[in-house]
């Protein structure tokens, strides 16, 4: 009886992070550092990080948007010499054996744009929208945060294409609840942040914070209203009235990007002449936007707002598993054999009724086993001993809470589906 999980913790934070999501996933055995900004997705990590994959799946697919994958090798002619300039410090270029030059994607709205004039002749071709999860690669200066910067990392973006301005905004607003019901899945309370549209737009951008210590930006916020803009862009200060509800001061605080989402308008639609016939037969520039959320910053973000001095404390719904099964033997011959057969039976019941279930038969002491389940931080902990099969029972206790209970293995699975 196994369920084959690569169960490897750590004693030891690594002594050379600093951020509380790399210590905390690297000593639970989620992701293991390969080299600064350069991160391993182990077993654990990596059942994490596609239930997050699922969540913006099933939401982008809720939208009517279609999934792609495209190319992270990109021809440098692609890209215009003013897009190259403006991210040269974080490219990495590289040549084939014909000394062509190619980039590893930083990002894809050259090569979506590519694919918008090559498929858009009319207005009969418009609105879509296109979405990929793909890997990215920025030579990120600044490396040091574990997850929430790295130098290779799993982005969605999301592309829409649209006729007029008007139905970009629609689409624009729609995906901005999409995002909310995103990360409230994952377990997050997010700020929704004006911030500069960049080089893309001279609207704003909007920007999905979290509230923590720990994050590198800072955000003017209205407790009240939940009005927020990003600090760099904004014209606003600390203790000021709210422009918005005009009842509470704002606040500064830090927070960690776990999204963006930006009307890029006509801007690269006049860059590569994606034009289109409308209705009046005239030729238009189609209008964009697109929408982003890193995949493993999320993770990351996640741990740092959801952990305490034992370890992590994983959401329901992207928790590696629902349940960290435990059995501890008592040396005692026959009772152990009972334990075994109770915990067989516990398991198999448990996949039954379709229930994630963490099996940890290891052959080390109950209190490393309890120290491990603190620490990877499955929503549950159900332990099988001597006590509990001369019972009949489970014992079974919340991650969040201090006393486990004693109970059948019936009222555990109410509990699990509760």
């Amino acid at each position: 009886m196994n369920n084959n999980v690569f169960l490897k913790t750590k004693k030891e934070a690594p002594k050379d992070e600093t951020a509380i999501n790399a210590k905390l996933l690297i000593k639970g055995g989620f992701i293991e550092k390969l080299a600064s900004g350069i991160y391993l997705f182990l077993p654990l990590g990596w059942r994490v990080h596609q239930k997050i994959e699922r969540i913006i799946r099933e939401e982008m697919n809720r939208l009517g948007a279609r999934e792609i994958f495209l190319s992270a090798l990109q021809p440098v002619s692609l890209w215009k010499k003013e897009r190259i300039d403006s991210m040269k410090d974080i490219l990495y270029r590289l040549y084939d054996s014909s000394k062509r030059e190619f980039l590893l994607g930083p990002t894809h709205e050259e090569i979506i744009s590519m694919v918008g004039k090559v498929f858009i002749k009319s207005f009969r071709d418009l609105p879509f929208s296109l979405y990929q999860i793909q890997t990215k690669f920025r030579d990120e200066p600044r490396a040091k945060s574990g997850l929430l910067r790295t130098r290779e990392f799993i982005m969605k973006d999301l592309y829409s294409f649209h006729s007029d301005k008007d139905d970009m905004e629609k689409f624009y607003q729609k995906v901005k609840n999409s995002y909310l019901r995103i990360f409230k899945r994952c377990g997050l309370k997010v700020l929704v942040c004006e911030a500069s549209g960049g080089a893309f737009s001279k609207e704003y951008s909007h920007e999905f914070m979290v509230r923590t210590e720990a994050g590198e930006d800072k955000v003017i916020f209205c407790k009240n209203c939940n009005f927020a803009q990003n600090f760099e862009i904004s014209s606003l200060k600390e203790n000021q009235v709210c422009p918005k509800c005009k009842k509470e001061k704002l606040k500064m605080v830090k927070t960690i990007e776990v999204g963006n989402i930006f009307k890029l308008g006509t801007k690269f639609s006049e860059m590569f002449d994606i034009k289109f016939i409308d209705r009046d037969q005239k030729e238009k520039f189609v209008w964009m936007a697109c929408y982003g959320i890193g995949v493993g910053r999320l993770m990351g973000a996640v741990v740092e707002v959801s952990c305490d001095k034992q370890g992590i404390i994983w959401p329901k719904e992207i928790a590696p598993f629902l349940v960290h099964l435990i059995t501890l033997k008592s040396g005692e011959r026959k009772i152990d054999k009972r334990i075994e057969e109770f915990s067989k039976k516990s398991y198999q019941t448990f996949l039954k009724e379709k229930i994630e279930v963490l099996l940890d038969q290891r052959d080390i002491s109950p209190g490393e086993k309890f120290f491990d389940y603190e620490l990877i931080g499955c929503p549950f902990r159900i332990v099988i001993s001597k006590k509990t099969v001369q019972k009949n029972k489970v014992e079974i206790r919340k991650r969040k809470e201090k006393e486990p209970k004693l109970v059948s293995l019936s009222e555990a699975i109410r509990i699990l589906k509760s």
